[in-house]
């Protein structure tokens, strides 16, 4: 067995970024998040990498355009307002089809908020990261060694699939400390002949532009993009079924509110309640295929949210609407505590 460290989830992923090949990182300070740019600026030097506190959040997610254009994997990492800020420098990557990675460490809001956990971006992060038609994959780490698995998974799916990736964790992912392997088996980078690596006269200049001013050449960029979302949607959706063989009543959640509703789903089945949840590991893409089968199974599902309920909309898409879906929920920095979902499993099922 390997050996673990010690590490902060933050720290987890920075680590995990630097193993995966990651020379180039592009921040600016937010919390709770704030960890990941400081390990970068402590360890790139080092490494011959570069690390550069932009001005701002929008001239971060230039920059990692920039380098992205080159084929090397790049990261920069912020936290909800950070993200929102970065949206246009977003919507431009998927744009020009560039591989990259984004971290959200979330927090409350709307606007500032506050610093307490968060999952209220779910639906920035799988439905509106920036204007236009495109998806990003989104990832969704409940431990601090999937903050570093997914991590090097995310920077693999990026290049593969020449889409963004995103980390989308919140604060007590971010901020908790766990034992963690870092032995990764990292993929080698896929050739990239679309870079701007500079052409020694022996090619046609590469171009890397989001601009594309006939409309029936954008279409056919736009169809092309989504074919390849649909392989991602095929090959590449991720979760975690947990007591569902018999499950009659289904929890969905992610992340810290996944690991919550396990100690509550451990209780209920020793009150014999047949209790099980499917935890989404990629937000985007869905996966719709487990809640469609559970849907034949269960009797109803319940959404364990640390937001007003946005993965909701989800579970109730993906299972067609045939079982009642209902939320539990705290937000504003708050977390639902084991006992509250139990609380929401023993009333769905007449308890």
């Amino acid at each position: 067995m390997a050996d673990k460290v010690l590490m902060k989830g933050n720290e987890a992923i920075a680590e995990a970024a630097i193993i995966a090949g990651c020379r180039h990182y592009f921040g600016y300070p937010i919390t709770p998040q704030t960890e990941i740019a400081a390990y970068m600026a402590k360890k790139m030097p080092k490494i011959g990498g570069t690390f550069l506190q932009a001005e701002s959040e929008i001239a971060a997610i230039n920059m990692v355009y920039g380098v992205a254009s080159t084929g090397l994997r790049v990261m920069t990492s912020s936290s909800s307002p950070g993200i929102s800020l970065k949206s246009e420098g977003i919507s431009y990557l998927a744009g020009a089809d560039l591989p990259a990675l984004i971290v959200n460490v979330q927090r409350g809001g709307p606007g500032l908020g506050g610093i307490q956990p968060s999952q209220s971006d779910y639906f920035q992060a799988t439905r509106a990261a920036g204007h236009g038609d495109f998806h990003m994959i989104v990832l969704a780490p409940a431990s601090v060694q999937e903050m570093a698995e997914l991590t090097v998974k995310g920077f693999e799916l990026a290049d593969t699939y020449r889409v963004t990736s995103m980390i989308l964790a919140d604060g007590t992912m971010g901020q908790m400390m766990e034992p963690v392997a870092l032995d990764f088996d990292v993929k080698p980078m896929p050739e990239k002949p679309w870079a701007t690596t500079g052409t020694k006269l022996e090619r046609k200049h590469n171009i890397v532009n989001s601009l594309s001013l006939v409309p029936e050449e954008l279409e056919q960029l736009n169809f092309a993009r989504f074919e390849r979302y649909r392989q991602i949607e095929e090959n590449e959706t991720m979760w975690e079924e947990y007591m569902m063989e018999d499950a009659e009543y289904c929890v969905a959640a992610f992340g810290i509110a996944s690991r919550v509703s396990k100690n509550a789903i451990n209780e209920a089945r020793k009150q014999g309640i047949k209790v099980g949840m499917i935890r989404p590991i990629t937000l985007w893409p869905f996966p719709k295929k487990a809640f469609r089968k559970a849907a034949d199974q269960v009797k109803a599902f319940i959404s364990v949210e640390l937001s007003m309920g946005q993965m909701i909309d989800d579970v109730r898409l993906a299972s067609e609407c045939k079982v009642p879906v209902t939320l539990c929920n705290r937000a504003g920095g708050m977390i639902p505590s084991p006992e509250q979902v139990l609380a929401e499993i023993k009333k769905v099922a007449g308890k």
